[in-house]
């Protein structure tokens, strides 16, 4: 059976060209997490073509550094002169500043991007297309003592091992001179620590050896006798879930002492397991199984032992020593190794794992946070693969602080996107399925920020999600159906918040309900909706939103969308005004109360904005009660502003991303309209 599956003849791109085939192969193989990991991977075709001045050439195409084999395009591959590469080989060293200048100057586009760190590599290979991925098998093999015995054991006398060096001119040369020693066919190449290496005519025909050799060490482990592991008993589901929901704010809070950071959570089976190995303090120890990974998931975690018991401030004193011991032991190691020429990564654990509960990852952003996640679970899991074949060994601490601190390899994150203006923040807006919920949502992930999106359609909800994470990454926005009169949906929104996301940083009350009708026409049921959505919504989303931004002392900002009705009540629109009215009083009395916390509650009292919430039974009666044709309605509205603008989600939108920025920083407690100005309606 194929280790890829039969995802051939679906791959993204038809391979109609030679270079289109290694788009292809590419994909194939970088979204496949058993293979590659976010930015690992390498992949690259020699072909016929000119250089920069328009001269025949034979020419490298590589992928580019940083960019992602999961998502690679054609533009994505960077053009190198091949004679120009291979004359390299006859040096006898090159650091990495030459050989960046030195390529920079034979690329077929000089104002492209750089080529991954590892094109002489893929140059000095003498062969039609390379390919490079950090499979876990193979990393199962490089990664015990022996591998080199292990490796030719599993995967034959005809796959060349290359001892570890850090990517560069020597790694390169070292493979291309351990090729020419041998006299017979051979079908790959395993870097130790670093991953397979396979080649071909083509990308197709390497990918072919790619998949053989993988499929053979998985084979060769899975025949071996998996080891007892000692295993702590499982806590059961429900007291996990109620130390989720306490460890992860406080957690947040120690990690974004510099900057805010957003945590990725998981208790699968197999995590969950391996927190509750008997021998885990010995195990985390073991390092990385690969240098690449060094940048997302530094070279060990931190462990958090706690147990159901624990009172709150025991819990935090807790987690405070934790963070504390392991910034000061990042600390010695960087002062054992730096010359001082170098600034410090940030000393804070990424993975933190609390046995019996699970593990988390920080990151920057939810996607950092989750790839760091996956990383290490696919590092946790190789661990527990290399049992079957004895010890295992990984890097020394001075190769790992080599890799980590090579300028090569920090460079990828400078490639990152620059940081918004409310990055690393959770945000939960409500009535976020579409009209003004669906604007802020969008404005703030926008700025940076993860957003957690309330509704009660849950068509529309997914829709809206799903086109906002086509923009700004699926990790970034959660969905959650909710009800915001409905008690129990609104905890467990709150909880998936924390869950997914490790706390809240913003709340953006929004959803509301539009009830017509005269005070002696109106029904107790249209009134009890009015308030349940209009006021009591309001207010359950704000009590959870609070507990969870006092839990992590971070702070916080909270933004009611009120309406111009709290101050101008609407003709045969009283269920409405009058809950709007209790809403900004509520929006007050949370600034007053959590003032001390650091927690910002500011209100928007818009007018007249057309969203779906106006559907033909509100214009309707709208119309009737201003005695005006239902067609002249949108523009009556317009004119009786000072301003005679008309007002769009939009600058709703970009109020709230004012009111939650760190340029309103002083400003609690405000009511700010966003009507084009209606006289009736100035706050006082």
């Amino acid at each position: 059976m194929s280790v890829y599956g039969d995802e051939w003849e679906d791959a993204d791109v038809s391979p109609n060209s030679l270079l289109e085939e290694l788009v292809s192969v590419s994909r194939q193989i970088g979204t496949n997490p058993r293979l590659v990991l976010f930015g690992g991977g390498n992949s690259s075709i020699k072909l016929d073509g000119s250089d920069f001045k328009g001269d025949p050439a034979r020419v490298l195409w590589i992928k580019s550094s940083g960019s992602d084999l999961g998502s690679v395009t054609a533009d994505d591959f960077v053009g190198v002169v091949m004679d120009d590469l291979q004359r390299l080989i006859e040096r006898e060293a090159m650091d990495d500043d030459e050989i960046v200048n030195f390529i920079t100057h034979v690329m077929v586009n000089p104002n492209g991007p750089l080529p991954s760190i590892e094109t002489l590599l893929h140059a000095f290979l003498p062969f039609g297309s390379v390919l490079h991925s950090h499979a876990d098998a193979i990393l199962t093999l490089s990664n015990v003592t022996d591998s080199h015995q292990v490796i030719q054991e599993a995967l034959g006398d005809d796959v060349v091992v290359v001892p570890y060096i850090r990517p560069g001119f020597q790694l390169a040369k070292t493979a291309a001179l351990a090729l020419r020693l041998r006299t017979s066919d051979i079908r790959g190449m395993v870097l130790l620590h670093h991953g397979l290496l396979t080649w071909g005519d083509t990308p197709k025909e390497a990918y072919a050896l790619h998949e053989e050799l993988i499929a053979q060490a998985e084979q060769y482990i899975s025949n071996l006798p998996a080891p007892v592991i000692v295993r702590s008993p499982f806590l059961p589901s429900d007291r996990r879930k109620e130390l989720v929901q306490r460890i992860a704010p406080l957690l947040r809070k120690y990690l974004s002492a510099d900057r805010r950071v957003l945590l990725s959570f998981s208790d699968n089976e197999e995590l969950l397991s391996y927190s509750l190995r008997k021998d885990l303090g010995t195990v985390i120890e073991r390092g990385v199984v690969t240098p690449d990974h060094l940048l997302f998931i530094k070279n060990t975690p931190m462990v958090l032992p706690v147990s159901f018991d624990l009172s709150n401030s025991d819990l935090l004193g807790l987690i405070e020593s934790k963070v504390e011991s392991y910034r000061q032991r990042y600390t010695n190691y960087f002062l054992r190794h730096s010359d001082r020429s170098l600034d410090m990564r940030s000393p804070d654990p990424v993975i933190t794992v609390v046995p019996g509960v699970g593990v988390w990852a920080a990151g920057q952003d939810a996607s950092s946070s989750r790839i760091a996640l996956e990383m290490y679970a696919h590092t946790c899991s190789i661990y527990e693969m290399t049992e079957r074949l004895g010890s295992y060994s990984s890097l020394s601490e001075d190769e790992v602080f080599d890799a980590e601190y090579w300028p090569m390899e920090l460079r990828k994150l400078t490639l990152r996107p620059v940081s918004g203006e409310i990055q690393g923040q959770v945000a939960v807006v409500t009535g976020a399925a579409g009209g003004i919920g669906a604007a802020i949502a969008r404005r703030l992930a926008r700025a940076g920020a993860a957003v957690v999106l309330m509704d009660r359609d849950q068509k529309q909800l997914e829709s809206t999600a799903h086109l906002l994470g086509k923009e700004v990454g699926d990790s970034n926005v959660l969905s959650v159906v909710a009800d915001v009169s409905n008690e129990t949906d609104v905890i467990e929104a709150f909880e998936a918040a924390v869950r997914t996301y490790g706390g809240v940083d913003i709340l953006v009350s929004n959803a509301g309900s539009a009830v017509t009708g005269k005070l002696t026409d109106l029904s107790m049921e249209a009134w009890t909706a009015s308030m349940q959505v209009n006021i009591t919504g309001h207010f359950l989303v704000t009590r959870e939103a609070l507990r969870v931004m006092t839990r992590q002392g971070l702070g916080g900002s909270i933004v009611f969308i009120v309406s111009k009705n709290a101050f101008v009540p609407g003709k045969e629109f009283g269920a409405y005004s009058i809950a709007k009215a209790a809403e900004l009083q509520l929006g007050r009395i949370a600034a007053i109360e959590h003032g001390s916390d650091g927690i910002r509650v500011n209100m928007i009292n818009p007018d007249a904005i057309w969203t779906n919430l106006w559907d033909e039974r509100i214009r309707a009666d709208r119309a009737k009660a201003y005695q005006i044709d239902e067609s002249e309605l949108e523009d009556f509205y317009r004119r009786r502003s000072l301003l005679q603008r008309v007002v769009t989600v939009d600058d709703v939108a970009e109020m709230v991303l004012f009111l939650v920025s760190e340029r309103s920083s002083k400003t609690t407690g405000a009511v700010i309209p966003v009507d084009a100005g209606i006289r009736e309606g100035f706050p006082r």
